[in-house]
């Protein structure tokens, strides 16, 4: 297991000064690992942070194209979009709407 995502980066994708080490990860949890990594580090409550709104809509986008049909998860992108202002009220409303359709009942 990695320490860092350094140290799961060189995994993946080799160092020019150092060992290769090995391992069995795939490419797209390291995508994961590193956008829930500045989301989940970088702003651990929704209403705060330096993150500008476009880098966490981004940060989100990217998350929600691994887990695209996680309620929980478009649901919390949508929060966190409805706290940065009536300019991205419409996205959040459509990942709140796309949450909804995907739960039972």
């Amino acid at each position: 297991m990695h320490n860092t995502l350094t140290e799961h980066a060189r995994c993946l994708y080799g160092d020019e000064y150092r060992p290769t080490p090995k391992c069995d990860h795939q490419e797209h949890y390291f995508v994961e690992e590193l956008t829930f990594a500045m989301l989940r580090e970088l702003c651990p409550h929704v209403v705060d942070g330096h993150l500008p709104v476009w880098v966490r809509n981004l940060a989100y986008r990217l998350v929600l194209l691994q887990r695209p049909d996680e309620p929980a998860l478009l649901r919390e992108a949508a929060e966190n979009l409805w706290l940065h202002g009536p300019d991205w009220d419409d996205i959040a409303a459509d990942l709140k709407r796309r949450a909804d359709s995907l739960e039972p009942g």
